[in-house]
C-alpha cells in the first residue's frame, strides 16, 4: 500500500523511553496513589491494552491526566536520558526523500518531542499534535489530516502499543505496529493491524 502521510507515535516508536518509564514508574505511583509495580509484574502489562492496565494498577481515569502532566515535567528534566532508536534518524530521511509527509501525534509534549529529535530529524516532521490524552489520539490523526490535506485513505499510524491500533481505527486510517516498543508483539498481532513492521528498514521500504 503506498501512504503519503505517516503519523508516528513518538515514546516506544521513534524513542527508546521504555528504560526510563520503568525507572521512574513506581515513584509516579506513590505520589499518585496508585499500585507500584515489581518487575515480575512488567510483562503481564506489556500483554495488556491501556484500560485492562489502569485497572490493573487501580488507576482510576480522573487522575491520568494530571499524572500525564506530571510525566511530561519529568521527560523534560530527564531529556537526556531519552535517546533516539537507532534507526529513527535514517527512517526520517528516507520517508522524507520519498515524498512522505511525516507528522507526530503524542502523549508527550511537543518541546520534548523536538528535543529528543534534535534539530535536524525534527525539521522533517511536517506537523505535530502533542499532549494528546491516553485516549484521545483519534481526534489528533483527524487534524493532522485535515491540516495536511491527505486523506484517510492515503494515512496510515504507526505506533508501539494497542491503543495507536485503536486510535488509528477510530479515525479510519490504516494501523502499523512495531514489535520493538511497550507492548509485546504478541498483543499488538492479536489485534490484527494493518502492517507489523519489525524493524526500521521494514517502514521505509513499505511505505511511500
Amino acid at each position: 500500500m503506498t501512504y503519503r502521510l505517516a503519523i508516528f507515535d513518538f515514546d516506544g516508536t521513534l524513542a527508546d523511553t521504555f528504560p526510563w518509564f520503568i525507572d521512574i514508574f513506581n515513584d509516579v505511583a506513590d505520589r499518585y496513589g496508585f499500585r507500584r509495580i515489581a518487575p515480575s509484574d512488567v510483562e503481564a502489562l506489556r500483554g495488556s491494552d491501556g484500560r485492562a492496565m489502569m485497572r490493573h494498577l487501580g488507576l482510576p481515569r480522573w487522575k491520568v491526566p494530571f499524572i500525564a502532566n506530571h510525566m511530561r515535567k519529568l521527560v523534560a528534566r530527564d531529556i537526556d536520558r531519552i535517546p533516539l532508536f537507532d534507526g529513527t534518524a535514517p527512517l526520517l530521511r528516507r520517508l522524507s526523500d520519498k515524498g512522505v509527509t511525516l507528522a507526530v501525534v503524542s502523549s508527550n509534549a511537543e518541546a520534548n518531542v523536538r528535543r529528543v529529535l534534535g534539530p535536524e530529524n525534527a525539521a522533517l516532521i511536517a506537523h505535530y499534535e502533542c499532549g494528546a490524552s491516553i485516549f484521545g489520539k483519534a481526534a489528533k490523526f483527524r487534524k493532522v489530516m485535515a491540516r495536511s490535506g491527505i486523506s484517510a485513505s492515503q494515512t496510515i499510524g504507526i505506533g508501539d502499543e494497542i491503543r495507536d491500533i485503536e486510535a488509528a481505527r477510530a479515525a479510519n486510517i490504516a494501523c502499523g505496529a512495531v514489535l520493538w516498543g511497550f507492548a509485546q508483539p504478541a498483543a499488538l498481532k492479536a489485534h490484527a493491524p494493518d502492517e507489523v513492521f519489525a524493524s526500521f528498514d521494514e517502514i521505509a521500504e513499505r511505505i511511500g
